[in-house]
This record gives structure tokens, C-alpha cells and sequence, in this order.
């Protein structure tokens, strides 16, 4: 069962109307034209309206999916630990280098960003820790690290963040 927040749940029911309101008429209208052009065998831009069609109904499924398939988690966290939709500065002792991160839902995931999700080693490993802890990050049964957190400021969950 998938862990999704208010807002979350919100933007994918956003995502699902304009995709059915706006996305899929638009697929539709563009299939028809280049359906009109001629020899569908040989038609490049048919197959490639009909491509975006599907994948516009691939990611509708995919949503509803995620919403028929959830429930509504809230979280909550002490002022001076470590929550969810927190901004974390740590020092990496392997890499020696200081490294801010944002805790966000598996959803919300995007590691070039700066944001990691709540169930990596790391989102998972430093959650509920207070600044100035030392914590050990566990990847796998061969690797595992250390960080010491710097800094915490704390974050909400907003609707900036896009859903993967």
C-alpha cells in the first residue's frame, strides 16, 4: 500500500483531470489529423501521435492506480529532530564534504535536486536524529557510513514539489 500525503493526493487528482480534460482531447485531435494525411504504414506522425496517446493513458492509469492503491499518511516531528520535508545539512566523513538534502516521499524523489526519499538508507537512517548526532548510514550488508548532522531547517509539505 503507497504512503501518500494530503497535498499529494490533491496533485495527482490535478494531474488526473487536466490529463482527461485537456491532455487527451489534444492526443485525440492530433491521432485524427495525422490519420487524415494518408497511408497509415508509412504515416511517422500517426505512429507518433498514437505513441502519445497511449503514454498519456499509461500515466492516467498509472495515477489512478496510485490512488485506488493508498492511503493518507500526516507526519509529524519534534522541532529539534529530524522530520519529513526537512532541509538536512550533514558532513559526509567518507567523502569529506558537508552535503544538504531535503527528506521528501518516494514520490517526490529526485536525487539531483537535492531531494531523497524518506525510505533510501539515508532519508530512512537520519530521520527522527537531532543536529550534532553522529549517525550511521547502512546501504547494504558491505557498505555503510557515517554523517554528522550540521543543521536542520525545518520544511512543510507544499505542492512546489512535482510528482514522479
Amino acid at each position: 500500500m503507497q504512503e501518500l500525503t494530503k497535498v499529494e493526493v490533491e496533485k495527482i487528482k490535478e494531474e488526473i483531470k487536466h490529463r482527461q480534460s485537456v491532455v487527451t482531447p489534444e492526443c485525440i485531435a492530433e491521432v485524427q489529423r495525422t490519420r487524415a494525411l494518408g497511408d497509415l504504414s508509412e504515416n511517422d506522425e500517426y505512429r507518433s501521435a498514437k505513441r502519445e496517446l497511449n503514454r498519456n493513458y499509461s500515466r492516467l492509469r498509472y495515477l489512478q492506480n496510485l490512488l485506488d492503491n493508498s492511503k493518507i499518511v500526516e507526519y509529524n516531528s519534534d522541532e529539534d529532530e529530524i522530520g519529513m520535508f526537512d532541509t538536512v545539512t550533514f558532513y559526509n566523513e567518507d567523502d569529506d564534504e558537508n552535503i544538504t538534502v531535503t527528506i521528501v516521499t518516494p514520490l517526490r524523489n529526485d536525487v539531483l535536486s537535492g531531494r531523497i526519499s524518506n525510505k533510501s538508507p539515508l532519508g530512512s537512517s537520519i530521520l527522527g536524529h537531532r543536529e550534532g548526532e553522529r549517525v550511521l548510514i547502512k546501504v547494504n550488508d558491505n557498505y555503510s557510513y557515517y554523517v554528522k548532522i550540521l543543521s536542520i531547517e525545518k520544511g512543510f509539505d507544499d505542492d512546489s514539489l512535482t510528482i514522479n
